[in-house]
């Protein structure tokens, strides 16, 4: 990525809906050469789509956690149907695959921290291949709006 396509994508990071002419005015460019870029951008995989960001709190998500894992065997197969399993649970926004002492992490939001209990104990206790987890609620968290490129 050169400096033409970075700024693009910062500036897109910041503002997605802005329309293609005022990027490319910001950015002191032709309009024409700022959607090339953009398509280009895109092709390439570097901009995967745009996004609404949405307050949590706003759709009953008052209480946010981290649900750290370890899964027993471990393998592919295993790995693979307990993500799959997670992922499809509508507390559920993000399931990670790490290394270390845990296996998993999951990112979960509920109503009520009696909600998040339940939903622990409902969905997780009785799967065989969880031998374990632990639970770190989040009291505040910030989201970085734009990642810029880092040098290799």
């Amino acid at each position: 990525m050169d400096e033409l396509d970075s700024a693009i994508v910062r500036h897109l990071q910041r503002d997605a809906r802005q329309t293609n002419r005022d990027l490319a005015r910001t950015l002191g460019i032709a309009p024409s050469t700022c959607l090339e870029r953009i398509r280009a951008l895109r092709a390439r995989g570097v901009i995967t789509g745009y996004h609404a960001a949405v307050d949590p709190a706003a759709l009953n998500r008052h209480v946010q956690a981290l649900i750290h894992f370890q899964i027993r065997p471990l393998s592919r197969a295993v790995i693979e149907a307990f993500k799959t399993y997670a992922a499809g649970l509508p507390e559920v926004s993000t399931v990670y695959v790490v290394t270390g002492g845990d296996d998993m992490i999951v990112h979960v939001s509920a109503p009520s921290v009696d909600h998040l209990h339940g939903f622990l104990m409902d969905k997780f206790t009785a799967r065989r291949e969880v031998v374990g987890f632990r639970t770190s609620v989040i009291y505040q968290h910030t989201d970085k709006q734009v990642l810029e490129p880092l040098t290799p």
